[in-house]
This record gives C-alpha cells, structure tokens and sequence, in this order.
C-alpha cells in the first residue's frame, strides 16, 4: 500500500476530515510565520507527571522558544537570575512572563489562562496587534479552547502551532501509533504487542508474549517517558500461571489509575543495543515537507528505560539511514493527516540489526528542547553537546543566582576550547536539587569529560 492509500484509509477509519473541522479556524498556516507567539508547557492530558519531583517548574522550558516580544505561560514564579540569565547570557531577547493560578490542577495552566481576567485579558491585547500564535507542549483539547476564547473575545486572528486534537491523540496515543506505522510501512517495524481492555485478556496476552523473549511489558497508551511502563521478567510471570498473571495486570491497572474502557498494551519487551530518537518539524500546508532535525541517542534509566537526557547520535551510516528512511515516511503520513510542528519519534536497534518504532512522541520533550536552543546559540552549525537531568541532594536549597557562581565563566564563554554548560528548567533546584544542563564540547569525549567530571567538580560535588 502506497503512503497517500494509507493515509486515505486510516484518515477514513478514524473520520479525520470530520473531527478537523471544529479547529479549522484556528489551524496554523504558513503565512503565520513571524507572528508574535504566546507559548505554554501545559502538561494536563499527560498522566503521572505529578509524580515527577519540582514538575510544575517544568513550564519554564517554554522560556527557551521564546523568542523577542513573546509571552510564556508558568503556574510558578520564575527563578530570581534566570530572565535576566536567558536574555543576557543566551541571548534570547525580552520575554514576558503570564503567571496563572491553575487552583485544582498545576498543570493545567491553558484552562487557567481562561478563568484569569487579567490573563486573559493580555491575551486580547496581543492578539489585537496583528495576531497571536499559540505554540503548546502539546496541542490537547484545552489549547485550542483557549485560542478559541482569545478569538471570541477580540474577532482577531488567532492560530495554533499544534496539531489540532484528532491528529495530536494520533500521534501520541501508543495503539493509535502503532496502526499507523502498520498501515505505511506494513508489519514487523514495531514490537510484537496485544492490546485489550479486559484484565484477563491482558494476563493471557502477557503469557503469550512471555514464550517469545526474557521480558514482557505493560503500557499505559498516553503516558510520557515509560511513567506508565512496567517491565516483568518472562521466566517468573510464567511460574505464576494465568492467575498469578492476572493478578499482576490487576495491580498494573490499579497503580496507574485506569478507569476500564481504555486499551492497555502488553508488549513484548526487546533488548536494544540503542534507542535513538528522530526529531522532525512538520510544517503546515504549503510550508514544505517534513525536515529532519537530528538522530539522537536517548539516555535512559531503570528497567522501564526512563528518559533523563540525549546526545546527537554516534549510530552507524547505514542505521541512522534505515531509522531516518522509516521515521520520514511516518513523518509524510502524518502531516497529511494534519499535524503541525514539533514531532519525534522513538526507536529501538535490536541485536540483530532490525530498527523498530516505540512509540510517537507528537510535543516538545526532553530532546527537542535542549535541541532547539543549542541550534538556536550556534546557527552556524550544532557544536558536540549532551542534554540531561542533573540530580544531587547536596544541591538543595541552591539558588540559581548561587549556581551560576559555582559555575562561573563555563556558562558565557562561547569561544573558549575548555567547554561550556547551558542551563534550564532551573525551578526545581532549590527544593529538589535539580536542574537540566547541555554541556558543550570539541568532541564527544571531551563532552562526556564535561558533564561527568567537570560539572560535578565545579559545583562542589567532587569527581
């Protein structure tokens, strides 16, 4: 089946064209580009993030999109240093910042937007000087009904840099995903999986996959690095029998929430030698095709393979080409079903050279953000860098004015040969000890020197 009978089909089995049109009006077109842009990490329509220690502060990434008289959306106050950190020393220009009270829901900070008068007031006012774009984490449901509000409110032009609902759930929701790579590339480009609704069709469908490898696992459909995963050892399901199997479905689905209804996926869990991700922009109608921005590798912690961090991949030629050619071709498919935007997807390099898709992920995310920025600094071309999750106890209480300090002229000195540190999502510092940071280098070793040598000794942690 060709790309363009494809997507014909699946956009006919899911009524796409029918559920786009609510959004129409909203829909970001390429004649948008430059226009002045609010931007929110709203995290609301992901599950478990509220697990994630200092998550609120994570709004703040959508600081580094910003770009000179732009706006960004925070239930939380910005570090005291960081404004001034982003527009003097990265040099990403005069931002504003909206502070919302998301009351029930920290997260949901677009649904605030519209319960703030003030907010939304500022809204309004920008959208009257020649337009206003909304670029989300995601484009879930409450985005658009904020944009929708701003245009009610003032009759002007109001876009989303999203993809509208329908495509958004497309590409994120891990079932729909996984039909539609089935249906462009055909079968044998994911793992082999089950999906069902009922416990005791889930507890066979594990032992089923458990005959096949070492490990199986359990997904949550619409969850954001593995938080809804759960990895179990094939061997001991087996010993447990369909009743022992059962009764591990049962904890799965009551420790992640599920309210019955919703598919639940039992994989068979491969072992990687790598799991890249691609990273894709797809602009809207008339903007161009699908561009590549970067094969990464994924730095991943635990049994589930939590996501803490990446680097630009090392991957052979001839990998990074099988991973590039599958990932565009799935890239193609979406955009004509009408997504817009910031796109990646997940790969897994099997031992015996196979490339497999994991899932979508259809937001900004841990790669794209740090990525996006560092292209942003050097335009000239993307120097060696690694992005990722830097955790210490020893850190707590560490304001970010403090931090600069310990890190002195690594964080401003562009030219130097000795390396240099970005830093971001800085809010969770204080109270956990946390902060993201790129480490910039000549060389992936010198790199690799930077973040596991040279950061934790200026910040006072030893080697």
């Amino acid at each position: 089946m060709t790309v363009d009978a494809a997507v014909a089909d699946f956009r006919d089995r899911l009524d796409v064209e029918r559920r786009l049109r609510p959004f129409e009006a909203f829909r970001y077109r390429a004649s948008d580009a430059g226009t002045r842009a609010v931007h929110l990490d709203d995290f609301a329509a992901i599950p478990f993030l509220d697990g994630v220690s200092g998550v609120e502060h994570y709004q703040h990434r959508a600081r580094l999109r910003a770009r000179g008289g732009d706006s960004y959306v925070a239930s939380t106050p910005g570090s005291a240093g960081y404004e001034r950190y982003c527009r003097e020393v990265l040099g990403l220009g005069a931002a504003e910042l909206l502070e919302v009270d998301p009351a029930g829901d920290r997260l949901a900070i677009a649904r605030a937007c519209m319960e703030n008068r003030a907010v939304l007031d500022r809204l309004g006012t920008l959208a009257r000087r020649g337009g206003l774009v909304v670029e989300p984490f995601l484009g879930a449901e409450a985005i658009w009904d904020l944009a929708a509000a701003v245009a009610a409110e003032t009759g002007a032009r109001v876009r989303v840099l999203a993809p509208p609902p329908p495509v958004t759930w497309i590409a994120n929701d891990k079932a729909d995903f996984e039909d539609l790579v089935t249906a462009v590339l055909g079968p044998g480009f994911l793992p082999e999986s089950r999906r069902s609704a009922s416990p005791e069709a889930l507890a066979r469908a594990l032992l089923e996959l458990s005959e096949t490898g070492p490990s199986v696992a359990l997904k949550r459909l619409r969850c954001a690095s593995a938080m809804g995963n759960e990895v179990f050892e094939s061997a001991a399901l087996r010993r447990r029998g369909l009743s022992g199997a059962l009764e591990i479905v049962r904890g799965f689905l009551e420790r992640t929430g599920w309210e019955g209804g919703e598919d639940v996926l039992a994989v068979r869990w491969e072992q990687a030698t790598s799991s890249p991700s691609t990273q894709w922009w797809l602009p809207p109608p008339g903007g161009g095709e699908p561009t590549l921005d970067g094969v990464y590798e994924q730095i991943l912690a635990g049994e589930e393979g939590v996501f803490v961090g990446s680097r630009p991949s090392g991957l052979a030629a001839e990998v990074e080409e099988r991973i590039v050619l599958q990932s565009g071709q799935v890239a193609d498919a979406l955009q004509r079903l009408g997504y817009v935007g910031r796109c990646s997807f997940d790969h897994l390099v099997l031992a015996d050279g196979r490339v497999v898709f994991t899932e979508c992920n259809g937001r900004w995310g841990g790669t794209s953000t740090p990525m996006s920025l560092v292209d942003r600094l050097y335009p000239g071309g993307r120097p060696r860098y690694q992005a990722q999750a830097f955790v210490h106890p020893e850190l707590t209480g560490l304001t970010f004015r403090q931090l600069l300090a310990r890190l002195g002229d690594a964080v401003d000195d562009r030219g130097s040969a000795a390396g240099r540190f970005l830093l971001y999502n800085v809010g969770p510092l204080e109270q956990f000890g946390k902060f993201d940071v790129v480490a910039l280098g000549s060389s992936r070793a010198h790199v690799e020197e930077l973040m596991t040598r040279e950061l934790p000794r200026r910040l006072g942690l030893g080697a």
